[in-house]
């Protein structure tokens, strides 16, 4: 230390002589001075921590980290459904167990009935609390345990059976969880489960056409889909055999108030970009063209949306509407603050085959000679996945205007051309011949030789890919498609290891067979609502209740998207009418994959009620647990307050009693 200059005592003040620089000096001195007392405190107060450490009083506890939620039903903007979680892994998954259980039924009243009631619900936990619709209520509980922390009761209708949505709030808003239920758009107050003040009417905004699907929240915007129905309300098939329905178009409406903010016309009017590909003015009353995938994805980054709009109807005949049609069966990239379009990509001209396009796209980034590319992977029932660039709709891998046949339907049009990409190959079977007939080897040989005179009884025509519908006239045969109308892929749709860039998706081989017939319904007096032309069924390729065709009839698919191959495929499902040591050939169901920094993926999607996991990098089952009921939701993970990671899946396919949310952890 410098010595002291300046002496003062009883307001006298005695001067010793001073060396050079005396104000540098100072400043030097004091700046010392400083550090040392700031060095003191900081003792102190980890003394007195300390101190309270050891008399018991507990530190704060840290802050929530975001990797322990699953905020959203594809758990992020861009639908990975990846989790950071690894505290379950390869090595330990085995030992999962039941943890707790939530059932689904209300405990008054009635049971809720309906093939749409619980059974594709994924729950969301966010900040700790878990977030479902179940029926005619909302409820948040305690992701640890499942105690019940609010509901709310639908005064009528029942809730959207697929899920619900979480909007952080705006500052001067707070968090609200929304949801569809019938026609009506829904908010309330995450806190506590009442209707959110300001939001259009008493927490309820009328969107006229129903979504039964899972709003996407970005900042202050809510973007749905629309399915002429919404949940609690009676299916209606949107390929129905008329097009006189109100216009199917994705939509955008305010987190705050509930106001519609824009509204994509998914088929184009007069003076908008492709009308002039509905010939004849078929654009006019077209239905079908709608988005009923559960959710929608986004990138952040770019600000774009990506809509993913089904076939136009009728779903088999389009001798109505010449020419590729769109926006039906494409995929749509828009401003997410606008709806304008920015690029489009059509996976089918012209649909004849109900070729939906049901899962939102998954995006991602790839890195190829040193560049970053931003990618997306689109599946659909048909059975292919289309990677292409998200930001340009440009193919990253080839995709061929391939020329496909001709039917033989009066007065149909037909596309000469389909995209079919070079790369990845097929994730579900696109073709049939007789030498894809199962074996005695693949079965039994009772079971091969019933299929055998099936297939020459029946002379199945099919030319390969989008094989067309004959014309049931003479002697011509019936139509076998591959995928029939369930897939292929279906709305189960996708999930990604961001580590690998494996996009990880459930696919099933299963054909629709017939031919294209007149309409007996139709006459001059029904000519406005009925077309001349429909589809009949004709006998199924399975004999003695299996498929006729070379198993794994049910697949989980993982596609390596760094290079477009297919990185491993396995078997999807037991299958208790095959013999034993052959029963491991698929059993076909419906939902999708979830993965995870533990190198797992966990699905169900299957006939023989099991959630499985598997080895992410090669496709090795590691676990199965039977549940008392179907599963046909996709499941999720989080991690507690507690600290342990937990598995979620909704089992409610059969009995209702025991229809419940399932929650694994680690003993």
């Amino acid at each position: 230390m410098y010595p002291f200059f300046l002496l003062e005592k009883r307001g006298t003040t005695r001067q010793t002589p001073f060396p050079e620089h005396l104000e540098d000096i100072m400043k030097h001195s004091a700046t010392r001075f400083t550090a040392i007392i700031a060095t003191i405190g900081f003792l102190l107060v980890v003394s007195s921590q300390l101190s309270k450490a050891q008399r018991g009083t507990p530190a704060p506890a840290p802050a929530r980290s975001p990797d322990a939620d699953w905020p959203m039903h594809n758990r992020d903007l861009a639908g990975t459904r990846y989790s950071p979680l690894s505290q379950i892994h390869t090595g330990n998954v085995a030992t999962l167990v039941k943890a707790w259980s939530f059932k689904l039924q209300p405990e008054i009243g009635p049971a809720l009935t309906g093939s749409e009631v619980f059974q594709e619900v994924t729950p969301i936990v966010v900040n700790g609390v878990m977030y479902m619709p179940a029926g005619n209520r909302i409820v948040a509980l305690e992701p640890e345990t499942g105690k019940e922390l609010w509901r709310f009761d639908l005064k009528e209708g029942r809730a959207s059976f697929r899920g619900v949505a979480y909007w952080p709030g705006d500052g001067a808003i707070g968090p609200r969880i929304i949801f569809t239920s019938a026609k009506k758009l829904i908010a309330l107050n995450a806190n506590n489960g009442t209707p959110a003040a300001g939001f259009g009417t008493n927490g309820e905004q009328d969107i006229q056409i129903g979504f039964a699907g899972i709003p996407l929240i970005f900042k202050n915007m809510i973007f749905v889909g629309a399915t002429i129905f919404g949940p609690g309300e009676p299916h209606i098939d949107s390929g129905t055999t008329t097009a006189l329905h109100p216009a199917l178009n994705p939509r955008a409406y305010d987190a705050r108030t509930g106001a519609k903010v824009w509204e994509f016309h998914s088929v184009p009017l007069p003076g908008e970009f492709g009308n002039e590909t509905w010939q004849n003015g078929s654009w006019k009353d077209r239905t079908g063209t709608n988005i009923w995938s559960f959710t929608l994805t986004l990138d952040e980054q770019r600000g774009i949306v990506y809509l993913p709009i089904g076939g136009a109807n009728y779903n088999y005949y389009g001798g109505d509407r010449p020419g590729d049609n769109l926006f039906a069966n494409t995929l749509i990239a828009v401003d997410a603050a606008t709806g304008v379009r920015k690029w489009h990509f059509q996976t089918v001209h012209h649909e004849l085959w109900d070729f939906d396009l049901p899962p939102a796209p998954v995006l991602f980034d790839i890195v190829q000679n040193g560049r970053t590319i931003p990618a997306l992977a689109q599946t659909g029932k048909l059975g292919y996945m289309f990677i292409l660039n998200r930001e340009t709709g440009e193919a990253i891998y080839p995709i061929v205007e391939r020329p496909v046949p001709k039917g033989n339907v009066p007065g149909e049009w037909y596309s000469p051309t389909q995209p079919i990409p070079v790369k990845p190959p097929p994730i579900a079977r696109v073709s049939m011949s007789a030498a894809d007939l199962v074996t005695a080897e693949d079965t039994t040989a009772e079971h091969a030789a019933a299929c055998k005179t099936l297939w020459e009884t029946n002379k199945y025509y099919n030319e390969g890919p989008y094989s067309p519908w004959q014309y049931k006239e003479g002697n011509n045969p019936p139509s076998i498609v591959f995928p029939g109308a369930t897939g292929g892929p279906n709305w189960g749709a996708t999930a990604i290891d961001k580590t690998t860039n494996y996009v990880f998706v459930a696919t099933k081989d299963a054909p629709a067979t017939g031919w294209i017939q007149k309409n007996p319904q139709y006459s001059e007096a029904t000519k406005a609502t009925q077309l001349p032309y429909t589809r009949s069924n004709a006998p199924g390729l399975q004999a003695m209740g299996l498929p006729c065709y070379k198993p794994p009839w049910s697949s989980l698919v993982a596609v390596n998207a760094n290079t477009g191959d297919i990185a491993w495929r396995v078997p999807l499902g037991i299958n208790n009418a095959m013999p034993e040591g052959k029963k491991n050939a698929g059993s076909a169901g419906s939902g999708g994959p979830i993965a995870t920094a533990g190198g797992l993926v966990f699905i169900a999607a299957t006939g023989d009620s099991r959630l499985r996991a598997f080895d992410s990098k090669t496709g090795k089952e590691l676990w199965a647990m039977l549940s008392d009921n179907g599963m046909t939701a996709t499941p999720m993970t989080f991690q507690g307050k507690n600290g342990k990671q937990y598995v979620a899946i909704v089992a409610a396919g059969g009995n209702a009693a025991t229809q419940s949310l399932n929650v694994y952890a680690l003993p």
